[in-house]
């Protein structure tokens, strides 16, 4: 899977809060549809067997749409079912030790909040990061906002592309015009909107005017 900064555009996280009698792979399917670039498999209740049998069905779609499948946080998951890539926060595994566990044939992503983060996920291999909260966040209660100078600081800190997310939704998206990212990742201006599709197919659009306007 050829990785660049394009496939950032608009990077969907998953959430199963708002399935409303669709499968999440139905959901998937949607916003691939409406223009996703990349997608991320985010669940914390499966158990290891379900979320790599989970995985295995998204990574298929993924393939059939020829975008990145990113499973997040676990690293064992994302070799079992074949994605193409795994993301890590702070907390997680370090980037160095992903990095020589997979070799270059996976995508490392990174969360990163400020600029030394960001030299550090990038000198231990990662391929992108993430950067957020850029406007709060309705799905983690936990989260920090980012300011928009500190989005720009982390963006001129690595040679990598950066993702902003957090709370990104059509009202705010062109806000981000001028820090440097390369996209944006959205959950619940993806997942709890009643026509995916079409939220994915506006948010692509706004996305890629707004990382066209640096």
């Amino acid at each position: 899977m050829k990785f660049d900064k394009n496939c950032l555009r608009l990077y969907a996280v998953t959430d199963r809060s708002w399935l409303r009698g669709q499968t999440l792979e139905q959901q998937v399917e949607a916003a691939l549809q409406g223009g996703a670039t990349c997608v991320q498999l985010r669940e914390k209740q499966l158990d290891r067997e379900q979320f790599i049998r989970l995985g295995q069905n998204m990574s298929d779609l993924c393939r059939r749409y020829g975008v990145p499948l990113i499973i997040n946080d676990d690293l064992e998951v994302a070799l079992a079912c074949g994605a193409d890539g795994v993301h890590v926060g702070q907390d997680d595994l370090p980037v160095a030790e992903v990095r020589r566990r997979v070799g270059d044939r996976m995508i490392v992503g990174v969360s990163a909040h400020n600029p030394e983060e960001a030299r550090r996920a990038y000198e231990g291999g990662a391929d992108y990061l993430g950067a957020g909260a850029v406007f709060g966040s309705t799905t983690k209660t936990n989260v920090t906002p980012l300011s928009h100078e500190t989005l720009r600081a982390i963006c001129d800190a690595v040679p990598i592309p950066v993702v902003a997310i957090g709370g990104i939704s059509r009202t705010n998206l062109p806000q981000l015009a001028g820090t440097g990212v390369a996209g944006v990742a959205v959950v619940s201006g993806i997942f709890a909107a009643a026509d995916i599709t079409a939220a994915c197919r506006e948010l692509r659009a706004l996305s890629d005017a707004m990382t066209q306007s640096h």
